[in-house]
């Protein structure tokens, strides 16, 4: 994995969300936006990540930061996910990892013994012209929130 680092231009993607709209990076240009990877919607792990962006999305509003996750799921999971559990951000569907390969989040990984690959657990802050300002990875699902905002608030 070539995990993207602070000062790297953010790879331009194009994704579709879980309302089956296209969603490009570049609609976000002039602000920042936090895109968090998540292996898979529904799980307990990312079902808290997600409600604790959910309840901090208005004072990541209120600092010009807009939230964007990130997961192989298909877009139907993503419906699912977003209105089961009240989500009030975008959520988009990398179904071949293609966008994942670009962060370098997209590898190796074990679980119980097993080896497989899939999408490693990493947020990044890109700035109003496309550049990551922070890499989050080193946090807890049920803390990932409050570590993003620790880092706005300093």
């Amino acid at each position: 994995m070539n995990t993207l680092k602070k000062g790297d231009k953010a790879p331009q993607f194009e994704l579709l969300n879980q309302n089956n709209e296209t969603v490009k990076l570049a609609d976000y240009q002039g602000q920042k936006v936090l895109v968090y990877f998540y292996p898979k919607a529904m799980t307990p792990g990312c079902t808290v990540q997600a409600q604790g962006l959910r309840d901090i999305n208005q004072q990541l509003k209120a600092q010009g930061v807009a939230v964007v996750g990130i997961s192989i799921d298909a877009v139907g999971r993503l419906t699912k996910f977003t209105e089961k559990h009240d989500l009030n951000f975008t959520l988009l569907s990398d179904e071949d990892h293609a966008v994942a390969d670009q962060f370098g989040v997209w590898g190796e990984k074990k679980f119980m013994g097993k080896i497989y690959d899939g999408i490693h657990r990493l947020s990044f802050l890109i700035d109003e012209n496309g550049v990551v300002e922070h890499v989050f990875d080193k946090f807890k699902t049920k803390d990932h929130h409050q570590v993003v905002l620790d880092y706005l608030n300093q």
